[in-house]
């Protein structure tokens, strides 16, 4: 299939505007968040604030950052990683989020706790213990200690808190990181939730933390401050792990978020063209609009031939290839927003490119990328 897409009909269908809360964004092209370990200590410096802001002076409608480490001490396994506590790395966001504004940006954070899946020795505070809901690793082996009742209030204030930072430095609303194999999600995940209290066993105990997270995030920050929730069901490494079976089972994990205050869901799969449920050609984004009502964004290898990880691990290169199906579903209202990752890394003006139908311009995905900020 040609890479050209017919701009006209790009501009038409990814070009339109899209509103939630007090958020208002020129087109339906998101940036994906992406973590580029370029924080030193923690801290987003002026080189972080003009990758973003390159991006929003070339046409890309919103942009979520890479993961940011809220304020527990387990939250994170790396001090390359920013974090959204601290003096200076407050400062730095304030900074980043100034730059894009400047650029004529939207900009969101994505608040991060990674669970068992930290490395011990390392990050921010290196004595920590990886933690999760029953202790386990995402294949099921010991991992770190369970959270106590008091250990999950402090790590639910942590989100709330860093929602409320957001809110304060400017940006323009927050997102939670429920997917991949990390805290949120191994909550939502029977494999790593084993406990036998009111936050876990059935699925409507294993979503209490996730919605109670979203419910304190909700309560920190204006009500018309947009609150976005990435979602996914497979984790890393295990990429054939779903939380949901069948749409029905979807619905019992989302609407307790949504009636906690969600707002927009971002449904992570490693190819938005593939079909979530047997007996419909909805993706996860459809499937989570469709369950819930609310907003949805679709990502996923948009824009490259090669999918961004799997078992074989990330293909080191993705030649440019064409979104015909992606505007496909887009202009039946599938989903309303289209979150771009490695398209974005390679080429800081692809929604440029996209919107006026020059994609065969883009630059393809090369890993060699991923050693510099630009």
């Amino acid at each position: 299939m040609s890479i050209v897409s017919d701009a006209v009909r790009t501009a038409q269908v990814l070009g339109r505007s899209f509103s939630v809360g007090n958020l208002t964004v020129p087109n339906r092209i998101v940036m994906a968040p992406l973590t580029r370990f370029f924080s030193p200590e923690g801290v987003p410096g002026h080189d972080v604030a003009q990758y973003y802001a390159r991006r929003a002076a070339a046409n890309v409608g919103l942009i979520i950052t890479e993961g940011t480490l809220v304020q527990h001490p387990s939250s994170g396994s790396s001090d390359r990683v920013p974090r959204f506590w601290g003096e200076e790395s407050l400062a730095g966001w304030r900074g980043v989020a100034s730059a894009v504004h400047e650029a004529g940006g939207k900009i969101i954070p994505q608040l991060w706790h990674v669970g068992s899946t930290r490395t011990e020795g390392v990050g921010p505070v290196r004595t920590a213990p990886p933690v999760g809901p029953s202790g386990l690793a995402l294949d099921g082996l010991p991992a770190g200690v369970a959270l106590s009742t008091a250990d999950i209030d402090d790590v639910i204030g942590a989100f709330a808190t860093g929602a409320a930072a957001a809110q304060e430095l400017g940006f323009d609303g927050v997102e939670l990181h429920g997917a991949h194999g990390y805290l949120v999600d191994q909550f939502l995940w029977g494999r790593t939730n084993q406990r036998t209290d009111s936050y876990g066993g059935d699925l409507a105990s294993r979503v209490r933390f996730a919605a109670e997270v979203v419910a304190a995030v909700r309560e920190s920050i204006a009500p018309d401050f947009p609150v976005f929730f990435r979602l996914s069901q497979w984790k890393t490494g295990q990429y054939d792990a779903r939380l949901a079976e069948t749409p029905a089972e979807l619905e019992a994990i989302l609407t307790p978020l949504s009636d906690a205050g969600v707002d927009v869901f971002h449904a992570s799969t490693r190819r938005y063209w593939i079909p979530e449920f047997e007996g419909s050609n909805l993706n996860l984004a459809g499937w989570a609009k469709n369950v819930t009502g609310k907003a949805s964004i679709t990502v996923g290898s948009v824009g490259l031939d090669k999918e961004f990880v799997g078992p074989a691990g990330s293909p080191d290169r993705s030649a440019v290839t064409s979104i015909e199906e992606l505007l496909d579903r887009a202009e039946r209202d599938e989903f309303d927003l289209v979150a771009v990752g490695r398209a974005l890394i390679a080429d800081p003006e692809w929604a440029r490119k996209a919107l006026d139908g020059r994609l065969e311009d883009a630059e393809p995905y090369d890993a060699a990328l991923l050693e510099t900020l630009h």
